[in-house]
């Protein structure tokens, strides 16, 4: 879900070519892609994505938005190729937004068969989209899964009423376990994203949300921490006092009431937000957190191939005439420079549960990690055993205290 801010960077060149690096950095890594559909019913008061109501877009056309998504897919083969990319065949492609449930299935089917006939997929990929829990029914998904998608995630956030009341989520709470269900009975992976540390949300409230999510047996649940972000209508509400965050220690507070909850019931967390079961975990955001590559289609969508990260675009209407027009829709790029590169590493990795190789770490910054064990925040055995930085409950909800400690 691209941010709606645009980052400053260097010029993409208008035939996409990227710089020599992500060639030689590339090849090692296996290639995911992101479809950004940025269409929304309403715009939650929380929301900061690069999204769109229909009134917001006034005379640009929803229907012609799947037409846009598979030019700039034959764009990408060509901007690969130029750049001498490895090709290789999908193992993950997402579908986020906004909503992409709120185009007809068959256009998302189009879209994925657009890629798959691009580049192909391996034998075991994962093919996810977001849905929110009212904009699909029993045909919708069963459309989805006959066409190859082996994922859907849902966007719960709350099972209490005020507390989506708050967030201005639109979807009817009872509504989550029928659609789950649709999933499960079709053989789709299911994940619930649930957000906790609303405005007067209680740890009683965030105990049902967790145990209505439980009850509806997905195979991975995400769990956020609302966080407000300025120019937001939440933001203003609270400046002006209609609304006030819970404290950083009930969020907490919830943060362990979900882990210890989730843990009891057999699922394991993976990433700092992020619990799974059956190995269910979601490799499309593992490779993020891992350094993988993927192309980002549509506006706003971000991308990152070989250590070359660059970014589209983000109004629907310039996205638009910017592919019709066969140049590239990218707004902005930046080559990692190995400073970057290892920030980034240390970063990400320190958040999963597979967790940070020692060898990943300069000499002085493996010094410091005897100060983390000493304050709990990361975990003996790995570190002895497998020479692999991994927090501890505590260290995950001070992931950016280890960060620092570790570069200094």
């Amino acid at each position: 879900m691209p941010s709606s801010a645009l980052l400053p960077g260097d010029p993409v060149p208008a035939d996409g070519r990227l710089p020599a690096q992500a060639a030689v950095n590339s090849a090692e890594r296996g290639f995911g892609a992101y479809v950004h559909v940025p269409y929304c019913r309403v715009r939650c008061g929380y929301c900061d994505f690069n999204t769109y109501t229909a009134t917001e877009l006034g005379s640009t056309n929803q229907s012609n938005y799947t037409a846009e998504v598979l030019q700039e897919i034959a764009f990408a083969k060509t901007a690969l190729q130029l750049s001498q990319v490895p090709q290789r065949p999908l193992d993950t492609v997402f579908f986020g937004g906004g909503t992409p449930t709120l185009l007809p299935a068959g256009d998302l089917v189009k879209m994925f068969n657009g890629l798959k006939n691009t580049w192909g997929l391996t034998a075991d990929a994962e093919v996810t989209t977001e849905a929110n829990p009212d904009s699909v029914d029993y045909s919708y998904l069963e459309e989805l899964r006959d066409a190859g998608f082996t994922r859907i995630s849902f966007g719960m956030q709350s099972a209490v009423a005020h507390v989506l009341e708050v967030l201005e989520r639109t979807h009817d709470p009872s509504r989550i376990l029928p659609v789950t269900k649709f999933a499960r009975e079709l053989g789709l992976q299911v994940s619930l994203d649930l957000i906790y540390g609303t405005p007067h949300e209680t740890l009683s409230n965030w105990r049902e949300s967790v145990l209505t999510a439980l009850a509806c047996e997905p195979d991975h649940i995400s769990a956020y921490a609302l966080i407000i972000e300025p120019g937001t209508k939440l933001a203003a509400q609270i400046k002006r006092g209609k609304y006030q965050m819970p404290d950083d220690d009930t969020q907490a507070d919830m943060y362990e009431l979900a882990d210890k909850l989730f843990s009891e019931a057999g699922y394991r967390w993976y990433e700092i937000s992020n619990w799974e079961r059956g190995g269910s975990y979601s490799r499309h955001n593992l490779g993020y957190w891992q350094g993988a590559n993927w192309w980002g289609f549509g506006p706003g969508a971000h991308s990152h191939v070989g250590g070359v990260r660059w970014w589209n675009v983000k109004h629907p209407r310039v996205y638009a005439a910017r592919v019709r027009a066969g140049v590239s829709p990218g707004y902005a790029q930046e080559v990692l420079d190995p400073h970057a590169r290892h920030t980034e590493r240390v970063l990400l990795e320190s958040r999963i549960r597979w967790g940070l190789p020692l060898q990943a770490l300069t000499a002085q910054e493996r010094s410091r990690v005897a100060g983390l064990l000493t304050q709990e925040l990361v975990q003996p055995e790995p570190l002895f055993a497998q020479q692999r930085i991994v927090p501890t409950l505590k260290g995950r909800l001070l992931a950016d205290q280890i960060v620092h400690q570790l570069l200094g």
